[in-house]
């Protein structure tokens, strides 16, 4: 039964991972048929991102009230309904309208069913949750560009990818009992993986506030660029291909699902990784592969090149979320985790939500070639936060290892 249930979740993350894709594929056909600017794309990937900082901030208690499988249920419905707006919209004004439903619910589902696995499941399943977004975020782009190439119509894409939801929405319906009957066998299993993570913490900083801990600025820096390269590279990366490097809607719209297919396949193969490394290796392996995947991007080579660039830039980010959520407690302690994770989260969509549409402004104002560059600040800058951040902990740990250690002379 708890088996059966986690394959619902997936399919849930799977649904989830969809609609965040379809935007920055279908944005070049949809652009001129809509007769909008550049830039509004960014305006309708806030809206979106916004919707969803908003229901991720009152999930804790909406979900304490009428709990995981009927938030869930709710919340994909509501994306359903918005995808068919998008379908149906006759112009920006209404795209904009559906846009805030379509956040609201994917930043429901995206904080109960996280909280969920983490609750009722091994630490293993979290790892593969986020890879099976990637499959969502990977098959929107290729329903999108098979739909483009044969009729030319963005709104049929939107359209299937609904009936997607609304299928889902109708299994969620029948499982909703589930929910309630898969109980805690996993608490035992929970309470030992919340002992062996107690290793490197810094217990003294839980006598201060979580803002004021160490490292805690740096860790946030981090989050915030992280989905400033994510959300920048789905949204305009196929644009670029179309507008700079000259390929078809139909093709860079398949080369961007290469990119997401990086991502995923890489999660999938870090939640075996793990078992051999640190996550602070993964992390740090991964910024430095995202960062020559950027390079490339930025090099005058031909097109082609461009295909490995996104590739590689999707599996150097793909262990950098994950094992930065799992390294929290090791960096700040138990105590004050559940705090600033909901920081490290609120960073993180804030960066989802400015990053991509600055990148819009400044583009619509000079050109969209401008994109591989600032994918290279983005990545940088998480880099260098994140290193200094180690550099600062370890720091830490040395002094807290002599001062230990002259305690017992």
């Amino acid at each position: 039964m708890a088996t059966f249930l986690l394959m619902i979740i997936y399919l849930a993350f799977i649904s989830l991972g969809l609609p965040d894709s379809l935007l920055g594929a279908s944005w070049p056909v949809m652009q001129p048929d809509l007769g909008a600017p550049l830039e509004t794309a960014g305006f309708l990937f806030m809206t979106i991102a916004g919707g969803t900082i908003i229901s991720s901030l009152i999930s804790g208690r909406v979900l304490k009230r009428y709990g995981t499988g009927k938030v869930t249920f709710v919340s994909v419905l509501m994306t359903a309904f918005a995808l068919l707006g998008f379908h149906f919209a006759p112009s920006i004004v209404w795209l904009i309208v559906c846009a805030v439903p379509l956040g609201l619910g994917a930043g429901a589902v995206d904080a109960g069913l996280n909280d969920y696995v983490a609750i009722n499941y091994k630490a293993r399943h979290m790892s593969w949750l986020h890879c099976f977004w990637g499959v969502g975020a990977t098959l929107g782009p290729i329903i999108m560009a098979q739909l483009i190439s044969e009729d030319n119509s963005w709104r049929n894409g939107y359209f299937v990818i609904s009936g997607i939801q609304f299928a889902l929405v109708i299994i969620l319906l029948f499982t909703l009992p589930l929910w309630k009957k898969v109980k805690t066998k996993s608490d035992i299993t929970l309470q030992k993986e919340n002992e062996d993570i107690k290793g490197v913490i810094n217990e003294e900083d839980t006598k201060i506030k979580p803002l004021q801990t160490k490292g805690v600025k740096l860790a946030l820096a981090s989050f915030f660029f992280y989905c400033g390269v994510e959300a920048t590279v789905g949204l305009w990366g196929s644009s670029f291909l179309v507008n700079v490097k000259g390929l078809s809607v139909v093709t860079a719209a398949g080369w961007i699902s290469f990119y997401y297919a990086g991502i995923t396949i890489g999660r999938f193969i870090t939640g075996f990784i793990t078992f051999k490394t640190t996550n602070r290796t993964l992390i740090r392996w991964g910024q430095i592969i995202a960062l020559t995947g950027a390079v490339i991007l930025v090099l005058p080579l031909p097109s082609a090149f461009s295909l490995v660039g996104f590739i590689i830039v999707g599996l150097g980010l793909a262990p950098i979320f994950p094992c930065m959520l799992h390294e929290t407690p090791a960096r700040f302690g138990k105590k004050n985790s559940q705090t600033i994770m909901g920081y490290q989260m609120a960073f993180a969509y804030t960066g989802t939500t400015f990053m991509p549409p600055l990148l819009g402004f400044i583009a619509s104002h000079s050109t969209i070639g401008i994109f591989p560059i600032t994918i290279v600040i983005f990545v940088t800058a998480m880099l260098l936060s994140s290193e200094k951040l180690n550099i600062l902990l370890a720091n830490k740990d040395v002094f807290k290892r002599n001062d230990t250690s002259s305690t017992a002379l």
